[in-house]
């Protein structure tokens, strides 16, 4: 298996380094493949400043959440940034190196359901248990959770790369291409980890939708605060979006490799039907759900457009536990 794969990924190296040298139309989208995760990251890193900048966002679980949401899907991006680079330039790493940047592209790529997951229990504490809401989401809690979340994510990569060093004693001195499917060595491996994934979605699918369903029935009870159960299951909703747009995903390498069975001999097709399968399935996704989520919150919209804006007109904000 390993041998196949890496026969697939010197293959679609090599076609991909062609197009690069002879077709000067891989400038531009080299140039926009970098250019828009990077302006995604730059908004998400402002908006995570708005959130550490105020003392009542840090001691707020929800928007603790939020910003680790910013922190993990602006390393996303970066890792699938530098990689996807690497894969245009034919560039070879060291298989330790390459086994570090895997290792943290995995994790922030299972961390973000898993977050959203969280983000939504916390919605459900806060309007189907509002009197216990402060005693249950505490702030120490809540970064013990987030905690939890890295370790969960990582866990099954992290267990790959030890018992690839482990069976290959060439390891710590071999260069190779880097991609998450070169980690394995085994068939099993590959299973385990597309088992993970589908359990890690459809449990937190699962957990989201469960919390939507109740935060709408406490929403319909007489003793409930309207107003606030309204804007919670609206949350809860745009949290299965946001799981929606991170399934998407899943589709990436699937995508992928059917492109270069189908379109392997043109070269100059299968490089422009990848570059679209990177920039829609996993740059866009990535880039939108953090800014829609962060400019529909009344307290951080105004402080984002304060900084965004460079301090070009005052604002008020508030924030409401609740």
């Amino acid at each position: 298996m390993a041998g196949n794969n890496e026969s697939i990924t010197n293959d679609l190296m090599y076609n991909q380094l062609l197009k690069v040298n002879l077709n000067i139309g891989n400038t531009s989208k080299l140039v926009v493949a970098m250019l828009m995760p990077m302006i995604s990251v730059y908004v998400n890193c402002i908006m995570f400043y708005c959130l550490m900048g105020k003392r009542i966002f840090k001691e707020t679980p929800r928007y603790i959440l939020f910003a680790h949401m910013l922190f993990n899907d602006s390393v996303h991006l970066l890792l699938t940034t530098l990689l996807y680079i690497f894969t245009l330039a034919f560039f070879k790493l060291a298989k330790t190196v390459c086994s570090l940047l895997i290792i943290l592209a995995t994790t922030t790529f299972r961390n973000t359901p898993l977050n959203l997951a969280l983000m939504s229990l916390e919605r459900y504490v806060a309007i189907c248990f509002p009197l216990r809401h402060v005693e249950i989401a505490t702030q120490k809690r809540t970064f013990i959770a987030v905690v939890f979340i890295w370790f969960l994510g990582s866990v099954n990569i992290l267990c790959d790369v030890l018992y690839a060093a482990v069976m290959d004693p060439n390891f710590y001195s071999v260069q190779m291409y880097c991609s998450r499917e070169q980690i394995f060595i085994k068939p099993w491996q590959l299973k385990v980890y597309n088992g993970l994934n589908v359990f890690y979605f459809v449990s937190v699918t699962i957990i989201i939708m469960f919390t939507y369903i109740s935060i709408i029935i406490t929403a319909r009870s007489v003793f409930s605060n309207k107003d606030s159960a309204k804007k919670a299951h609206q949350t809860v909703l745009l949290h299965l979006i946001q799981l929606g747009l991170c399934l998407t995903s899943f589709l990436y390498g699937t995508i992928e490799t059917a492109l270069y069975m189908l379109v392997g001999i043109d070269g100059l097709l299968f490089s422009h039907l990848r570059f679209l399968n990177y920039l829609f399935i996993l740059v866009m996704p990535r880039s939108l759900s953090p800014l829609i989520y962060g400019l529909r919150d009344d307290a951080v919209k105004p402080l984002f457009k304060y900084y965004f804006c460079y301090h070009s007109r005052r604002f008020q904000t508030s924030v409401n536990a609740y």
